[in-house]
């Protein structure tokens, strides 16, 4: 999933650093990643995962890793599960 992220990031992330130097656990706002092009990202990940981002997971703590990226793709699909 990370590399599918990170690609991703390559992508619509527009980043002033590469993406493969960005730990896991680095803060993507710290390394560049503005609001505008973390919309981008968010509708390129709805896209790759098949998965729509519910209102409350609209944050700047959802997409403020990789890690965290991961994470909150996780919930979504397991919320879809009980659903």
């Amino acid at each position: 999933m990370n590399t599918t992220i990170r690609e991703l990031l390559v992508k619509f992330g527009k980043l002033p650093v590469a993406v493969d130097q960005v730990a896991d656990e680095a803060d993507l706002y710290a390394a560049g990643l503005t609001s505008f092009a973390s919309v981008q990202l968010m509708l390129g990940i709805e896209e790759a995962f098949d998965i729509e981002f519910p209102d409350n997971l609209l944050n700047r703590k959802s997409f403020a890793s990789i890690s965290a990226i991961a994470k909150t793709i996780e919930v979504i699909k397991d919320s879809r599960k009980v659903a």
